[in-house]
């Protein structure tokens, strides 16, 4: 029997968990992702039409995926078998295969086959089902919190609807913990005021839009203060400990935080900075990582706008090595509001490209003669070296020459901004190329 038939016979019981109890049967009762399941709707109409295609449910834990096949479940006419990516493997899948066909043989019944957490399957598990789906054999329904693009293979992904789930936001969740504080059946049957607005919005407010955490929480609150009404939000913090807060180093969200906070530095704002690079220490990242990407910024956000920023980078990295957390924490944080108040310029990076491009569609170009290297008597009869003029022989160091090859006289790659330190660069770099060009 699996978890969706479970739930058709066992009898209600308050020893199984709060959010388990309140999962929603029907798509009415569904709350939170109306972009799917309003009315009309193509999800919607599949469902009420048992005419449901293979798809994947793809969206952060705790906004409805499991419930939404177990919505599923209830409504079709199919055999619907469940089975976790976690717990099964190729041999499984063959097992549930084999079933099938001998259904539609002997009883012309369709299977309805749904995976939890099917990114967690590999490229052959995958493979397995790709023939079946691909004839109607089976109607898949697979889960995932990871980006299908990045975890399910093409192949899949192109046989199946992608439908995205959002974290749920907080009005939501401030909707799931009334019924389920109330609802005397599944729920809780408590008084709606046992617990303020207050404290329900704080329960809401930390569970970042996971409504398992936010349900487990209202029930480690209410069984903390038995019999108490008015339940605080400072009740709510005395009974549940602070939420670790939602992040996959190796997933997507690693992904987004890191580009969100990439993308504040670049943009100077050194409070959307802050907040992101706390995001990531809170979340457990690696502060290493995130010192590896500010040395990266320096060079190819602000470059030569301010040389020093590298400087920052880097002194923030040894602060880091030698202090560790948390007083260590400072000293990312002071580099990330340098680089984001730094002016910005991209011309070294831009510079690198253009000259990487040439190169690779170039290929080799002598060194002219006058700036090779002569250490033997043949190398300078052969006139290596000859005509090169010493710069620091000449005003200012600087005398004009050409030391590009010849093919490329001329040629620039790196073109300064007007702004910051590189303005300056930009005068002197300009005075050289009018000298340059008044001795062609």
């Amino acid at each position: 029997m699996d978890l969706f038939d479970s739930r058709h016979t066992e009898d209600k019981s308050l020893f199984r968990p709060l959010a388990d109890r309140m999962r929603p049967e029907t798509l009415d009762d569904f709350v939170g992702q109306e972009h799917l399941t309003a009315k009309g709707s193509l999800l919607r109409k599949a469902i009420e039409d048992d005419r449901v295609f293979s798809l994947l449910l793809w969206g952060p834990p705790g906004c409805g995926k499991t419930t939404l096949a177990g919505i599923i479940a209830r409504a079709t006419k199919a055999e619907f078998v469940e089975i976790s990516a976690v717990l099964s493997g190729v041999k499984d899948i063959r097992e549930i295969i084999s079933q099938a066909k001998e259904r539609r043989a002997l009883y012309k019944r369709r299977t309805l086959l749904f995976v939890d957490e099917i990114h967690r399957f590999n490229k052959a598990q995958q493979d397995a089902f790709l023939h079946h789906v691909e004839n109607g054999l089976i109607v898949l329904v697979g889960a995932t919190t990871e980006n299908p693009s990045f975890e399910v293979i093409p192949a899949l992904v192109s046989r199946c609807r992608v439908f995205t789930l959002k974290s749920l936001e907080k009005q939501s969740l401030l909707s799931i913990l009334n019924r389920a504080l109330t609802d005397s059946k599944k729920g809780l049957g408590l008084l709606a005021h046992t617990l303020t607005h207050e404290a329900l919005a704080h329960i809401a407010g930390i569970c970042g839009g996971d409504a398992r955490i936010a349900l487990a929480n209202l029930e480690t609150v209410v069984l903390h203060f038995a019999g108490k009404t008015g339940i605080t939000a400072q009740d709510v913090e005395e009974a549940v400990e602070k939420k670790s807060l939602l992040y996959d180093k190796a997933g997507e969200e690693h992904y987004n935080l890191i580009s969100a906070f990439i993308k504040s530095l670049r943009g100077s704002d050194p409070d959307a900075a802050v907040y992101w690079l706390e995001r990531m220490l809170a979340a457990g990242d690696d502060p290493y990582y995130m010192l590896r990407r500010m040395v990266r910024f320096a060079t190819e956000d602000i470059g030569m706008a301010d040389p020093g920023a590298l400087t920052m980078a880097l002194n923030a990295s040894e602060s880091y090595r030698m202090l560790g957390p948390p007083e260590g924490e400072d000293a990312l944080f002071q580099a990330a509001v340098y680089l984001a108040t730094a002016p910005k310029s991209n011309s070294v990076y831009m510079a690198h490209k253009e000259v990487k491009k040439m190169v690779q569609e170039t290929g080799y170009a002598p060194v002219p003669l006058h700036i090779r290297n002569a250490p033997t008597k043949l190398m300078k009869d052969l006139k290596y070296g000859e005509g090169y003029k010493y710069a620091h022989d000449h005003k200012d160091a600087f005398v004009p020459q050409s030391y590009l090859p010849d093919n490329f006289e001329g040629t620039r790659f790196y073109y300064p901004r007007d702004r910051g330190y590189e303005r300056t660069v930009k005068q002197r770099l300009d005075a050289w190329i009018k000298l340059k060009n008044e001795n062609k």
